[in-house]
């Protein structure tokens, strides 16, 4: 039995690892363990590096949020102090626990009766309440002005990395030679620093405060580290810096829409947001197809020819193409209700609630609870906490 384990085993890591699969045609792994130049070339043991660097990320990330990030919020006038406590009450909480969060009506005439409250008195425990399970304004500021620094350090890298590669203004030179382009140390210090960013955000998502939108954004951190590692084991890292830096080139603009949202500088959230969904629409669907697509469809197709790992790598890249449409066509709306009603919609992970939308959670319940918001912001905000391949 274990020796038919062990056998067993051994296909699967031959598959996994199999030449035919990851190389073209005539290049073996052996090939690629020359030293090259500078870094020599990518080999799946740089990948265990990632690991103590995103530890390294991550707790400057704490630091950075203490530090620097909540002077910051408490400078704009973001107060550090959680959401109102509400009234200790056993009927109302076994209500929300067991029942409902948003009891219609009905349920708040009788809850009325029975505890001899207003109605309005109930109204506002239950808000209380559902703002108590949410992360304070302060939190999510901290965390938004932490992304906000990533992004727009890691894109003004790559960018000035990229201005001096020849690929960046020569697509066809991401395939000159293909696969024996060795690593330079801007190549591989871009490459590592974005991967081990998205495995600590893999980390803070157990630590940090959990949202709505923690499923979506779990598999989008897998998906982008999945992309990233495949596009570094099988050398394809030049046209994988150009996807990055094309990704990060708007992220940062929504992140700081996040913090002007959360100082509550509506006027700056508003004219940030339209210059995000803008940069947004011109990056994803514009240079993103015409450029990327184009090189790693048509002309790795000219120069190297297919293989299996370049059908699954680019199966993967029109996937993120399409996805690009459905994100671009619900910021597209967003941004739209934006300049008619003056306002961008909120962030419906977890903001906190104000007493205004208490009339909506009272009169609309039934679909509130059957649905999230139905301008998809929810939708849009778990693309875009992070990412750059998957998209976040």
């Amino acid at each position: 039995m274990a020796t038919a384990a062990a056998g067993a085993l051994g296909l699967l890591w031959g598959w996994l690892w199999s030449e035919r699969f990851w190389m073209p045609q005539n290049v073996s792994w052996a090939d690629l363990e020359g030293p090259g130049d500078g870094y020599g070339y990518p080999q799946a043991r740089h990948i265990l590096s990632v690991f103590p660097l995103a530890a390294g990320v991550f707790s400057v990330r704490l630091l950075f949020e203490r530090f620097i990030a909540k002077p910051c919020a408490l400078h704009v006038g973001i107060q550090d102090s959680g959401p109102y406590q509400p009234q200790p009450n056993a009927i109302l909480e076994k209500v929300f626990i067991s029942i409902t969060k948003y009891p219609d009506e009905k349920r708040l005439e009788g809850l009325s009766k029975q505890l001899d409250w207003d109605v309005r008195k109930i109204q506002c425990w239950f808000r209380h309440r559902r703002n108590q399970d949410k992360p304070p304004t302060l939190t999510k500021f901290c965390e938004s002005m932490w992304r906000f620094t990533f992004y727009l350090c890691i894109f003004c890298y790559g960018i000035r990395f990229l201005w001096s590669s020849p690929w960046f203004w020569d697509t066809r030179q991401c395939w000159h030679r293909y696969p024996f382009q060795p690593l330079t140390s801007g190549l591989y210090y871009y490459y590592i620093m974005e991967l081990a960013f998205y495995w600590s955000l893999m980390f803070s998502q157990f630590t940090d405060i959990k949202r709505k939108d923690f499923l979506i954004m779990f598999v989008h951190h897998l998906a982008t580290i999945g992309l990233i590692t495949f596009s570094y084991i099988n050398n394809m890292v030049r046209v994988g810096t150009l996807v990055m830096c094309l990704h990060d080139a708007s992220d940062f603009l929504l992140e700081a829409a996040k913090l002007a949202n959360y100082a509550k500088y509506q006027r700056l959230c508003d004219t940030l947001f339209v210059i995000f969904s803008a940069v947004f629409m011109v990056t994803r669907l514009g240079i993103y197809p015409f450029w990327i697509l184009n090189t790693t469809l048509f002309e790795s197709w000219e120069m190297i020819g297919p293989y299996p790992s370049w059908w699954l790598f680019n199966g993967l890249l029109l996937i993120l193409q399409v996805l690009h449409v459905i994100w671009s066509y619900l910021i597209a709306r967003i941004a739209f209700k934006a300049l008619i009603r003056g306002k961008v919609s909120k962030d419906d992970r977890s903001d906190v609630e104000s007493s205004s939308e208490e009339e909506d959670v009272t009169t609309n319940t039934k679909s509130f609870r059957g649905s999230s918001s139905s301008n998809g912001a929810n939708w849009v905000n778990g693309h875009m906490g992070g990412s750059c391949w998957a998209e976040e």
